[in-house]
């Protein structure tokens, strides 16, 4: 097994991405975006003739000389006219383009953020990959790439058609003029991820790329090539997130993304079921970047319990005890604590805008919000603003399966919706609209109000236009999740005196919980990032480990001791009057086309050949090939005939029966045939046999 990081991630809304070489089948682990480098575009105005103005300015300053003074000029005087004023590109996983996509065999999303950069591949016509996704996972994917592709729309009718080739922007002499923190988005730091930047699909692609996907259960098997068995587990960390586990001829692979044993929303996380695995793939990063902060809590003790190799005795005391601690607390103390501050800013007479990305954590905000909203007797709209927030709140009401324990428990102790978001809508306290400029937004609209609006990156959709209305307004507030340059995204809307608040949600396991989850999990071998390495090899795992990097390719040792042998299928009826029978034991496979034998190396290789083979002057081509040798003769089992046996003790033992109509020869080492087969050669018809012999073998 071959297994290669092409990114570590930036957290759940950009995760990491990884092929996967499993018995000749290249798997590729999720296929993001990342959409925070949109950071380096500018926003479209609410003033035109602002940009106007805007742009003449910039694009004169680019088309000057690219000499020092210019450069210096740039670099001190960043602000927003520093910011790229055209119609955005989207950045890939750049690793990813240098594969060819005709090579892939299978895609596995992990989270409905993993699969935005899917329509970049399955538009291509040498695309032919099996896409496997959860049923939540596969819909919510769907409706975040068609709000992306509906929010772009807005730039593609002020800017125009779409250029042909490379926009002017990509220009090495404009890019050049970008100060030092744009064009290390731009560039990376190296300056090589220019080639990861792609124009915006279409809505034709994502429909394309739907029909190649195969929505899944959890824990329901899924079967490639009658090779691969793929099911996905759930991770708790969002409504239809999971991890995945792959069995293959030659071991089982379970695929460990960030998980979360308790959520507020989403199924608590399957970490039964990874148990056993041959290899462990570990690619939750979220606990990298808090390595500084958890080493003085590392390993974690819990109830008494050290973690050495016996851990298994109290791993359920453990596991149970992380369920009930942090994490959900953890989450519900956060959704509290921004409920707290909206309620304060609307009896300051200001507006609450909540540009938060993650469906799952939306829809408890909804929740909640109006809950406290109620109980302190503030009459304010909630505004739900998307082109597909109608599709969105609709799905989450029919998939109970895909919700935490305590949602799944309310609605089968009380049938009825999942989320209050319908009693919400039909009390008019909750407005849904796909625009802010649509008739029925405008006609309901009053402030102060809370907003709920995409897109994080503060550069598309809704949330830009209420942005520019509010960013003066000291009473009015911004909630935003951590994990992105605020300088930078807030460089468009400055000077900014509005309020901002930046919520921290959990995105994965921590550090401290690591090892002892690995150790409960008992693999063979596990794949961890290299930065964890000072932290792994300190606690003497039982396990086999191995580290990656990004862009570096680690081979994992075989898991099984078997023998390949390929078996050619022979059709000539010719040759069919003189064929050879083995009798072999193994596991007979279909790989690519191909059909493979697997046999254990234990196993002895019996091969009958038609026709008598004179004995005299086998024993004397054996000896003349270094073999020490024995004959008797004995009578057959099955009639009168006469049998006589050779026995071969060295180099390595085998057997040769002889009779007068046919010889059977066993033998288990490689070696010690291919000389069978070479004294063999020597007697009188033995090119035919030998022919026959060594082909087989």
């Amino acid at each position: 097994m071959k297994f290669t990081c092409l990114s570590e991630g930036k957290g759940y809304h950009f995760p990491p991405c990884h092929i996967v070489n499993i018995c000749g089948f290249r798997v590729l682990i999720d296929c993001p975006l990342d959409l925070s480098a949109l950071a380096v575009f500018s926003p479209l105005p609410t003033v035109i003739s602002n940009l106007f103005d805007e742009k003449t300015s910039n694009d004169g300053g680019q088309c000057s000389s690219n000499s020092e003074s210019v450069r210096q000029e740039v670099a001190e005087s960043f602000d927003s006219k520093s910011l790229i004023q055209a119609e955005p590109w989207y950045k890939t996983v750049k690793s990813l383009q240098l594969w060819s996509v005709h090579s892939l065999d299978v895609v596995l999303i992990s989270s409905p953020t993993g699969m935005l950069g899917l329509p970049f591949l399955t538009r291509n016509k040498d695309f032919r990959a099996k896409i496997y996704a959860t049923e939540a996972a596969s819909r919510l994917g769907e409706l975040l790439m068609e709000d992306l592709v509906s929010m772009h729309m807005e730039f593609r009718q002020f800017y125009g058609p779409e250029e042909f080739g490379c926009p002017q922007w990509m220009a090495w002499e404009k890019l050049e003029l970008l100060p030092m923190a744009l064009k290390d988005i731009v560039l990376g730091s190296e300056g090589t991820e220019l080639c990861g930047w792609m124009s915006i699909y279409s809505a034709a692609d994502i429909k394309g790329c739907m029909e190649k996907v195969q929505s899944v259960k959890y824990a329901e098997e899924a079967c490639y090539n009658g090779s691969l068995t793929i099911k996905a587990l759930s991770s708790g960390l969002e409504i239809g997130a999971c991890n995945w586990n792959i069995l293959s001829p030659r071991g089982s692979i379970s695929y460990l993304s960030g998980s979360v044993f308790a959520s507020t929303t989403a199924t608590g996380f399957d970490y039964k079921a990874l148990k056993g695995s041959d290899i462990l793939l570990y690619s939750d990063f979220t606990d990298c970047n808090d390595v500084d902060s958890e080493k003085n809590n590392f390993p974690l003790a819990t109830g008494g319990c050290s973690y050495s190799s016996d851990i298994g005795s109290c791993s359920e005391t453990i596991i149970e005890s992380w369920i009930d601690s942090s994490e959900y607390t953890r989450e519900m103390e956060t959704v509290s604590s921004i409920c707290s501050c909206a309620l304060e800013t609307i009896s300051d007479g200001g507006s609450v805008l909540i540009a938060i990305g993650r469906p799952g954590v939306m829809l408890q905000l909804l929740e909640d919000m109006s809950l406290s909203l109620d109980s302190s007797n503030l009459k304010v709209p909630i505004y739900l603003v998307s082109s597909v927030a109608e599709e969105l709140l609709a799905f989450s009401n029919i998939i109970p399966e895909c919700l935490s324990s305590q949602r799944q428990e309310r609605f089968y102790s009380k049938p009825g919706p999942l989320f209050t978001h319908v009693q919400l809508s039909n009390e008019k306290k909750l407005l849904v609209s796909p625009a802010i400029h649509s008739s029925k937004f405008l006609t309901s609209w009053q402030e102060p109000c809370i907003v709920f609006c995409p897109h994080w990156s503060l550069r598309l959709g809704p949330v830009v236009h209420l942005l520019q209305r509010w960013c003066q307004d000291p009473n009015s507030l911004l909630l935003m999740e951590e994990g992105y340059d605020i300088n930078l995204a807030f460089l468009p809307f400055k000077p900014m005196s509005m309020k901002y608040g930046l919520c921290s949600f959990i995105s994965g396991m921590k550090l401290r919980k690591v090892i002892p989850l690995l150790k409960i999990l008992q693999p063979k071998h596990v794949l961890v990032p290299e930065s964890l390495r000072p932290h792994i090899s300190c606690c003497n795992p039982n396990f086999s480990v191995c580290y990656f990097s990004e862009n570096e390719t680690v081979i994992m040792p075989k898991l099984k001791s078997y023998a390949d042998m390929d078996i050619a299928m022979d059709s000539d009826s010719k040759e069919k009057e003189e064929q050879y029978i083995a009798k072999l034991k193994g596991e007979l496979l279909v790989e690519q086309g191909k059909h493979r034998l697997v046999l254990e190396n234990k196993l002895v290789l019996s091969l009958q050949v038609k026709g008598r083979v004179d004995l005299d002057s086998l024993l004397t081509a054996l000896q003349k090939m270094g073999m020490k040798v024995t004959a008797e003769h004995a009578q057959s089992t099955d009639g009168p005939e006469n049998v006589s046996i050779v026995y071969i003790s060295e180099p390595k033992e085998a057997l040769i029966e002889i009779t007068p109509t046919r010889t059977m020869i066993s033998v288990a080492d490689e070696t010690t045939s291919s000389l069978v087969s070479e004294a063999v050669g020597f007697l009188g018809r033995a090119h035919e046999v030998k022919r026959r012999f060594t082909r087989i073998f």
